[in-house]
């Protein structure tokens, strides 16, 4: 597959913030808010994601979706935040992971994220809020 990475990243317009960790259910199948995120990007001319709260878990390096049982079915077609991390990553998106969160869901340090996801300290996001043209939370 190609490398879909823009060598020499724009400033983003809009900044994108995920705080609520959603896993999914067996009717969703289509969309979320990091599938939505990628939409946006294209249509808003850049978008950076800032996942704060249990949304940090989304870049959690080595975890494995775990399937759902259901009586005797199995269901292990629910969707991999981490696969959208990933891609989003490989659209050029840059996706920044609150410290603090890190550090309360056992994420911080070497190896805790998915390659790509930066840390950033809570007050170091908000004052970049005004460089962008756009807030907004999904």
């Amino acid at each position: 597959m190609a490398d879909r990475r823009d060598p020499a990243p724009r400033q983003a317009q809009v900044l994108a913030i995920v705080e609520r960790a959603y896993r999914g259910a067996v009717e969703k199948q289509f969309v979320d808010s990091l599938y939505l995120a990628a939409e946006l990007n294209r249509q808003l001319g850049g978008m950076d994601i800032l996942l704060r709260g249990q949304a940090v878990t989304y870049a959690a390096r080595d975890v494995r979706m775990p399937s759902l049982r259901l009586g005797k079915r199995v269901i292990d077609t629910l969707t991999d935040p981490r696969a959208d991390v990933r891609n989003l990553l490989d659209l050029g998106m840059r996706v920044y992971a609150d410290e603090s969160d890190l550090i309360t869901y056992g994420l911080a340090g070497e190896g805790g994220c998915l390659d790509g996801v930066q840390p950033v300290p809570a007050d170091e996001a908000a004052a970049r809020w005004s460089s962008y043209r756009m807030v907004c939370f999904l």
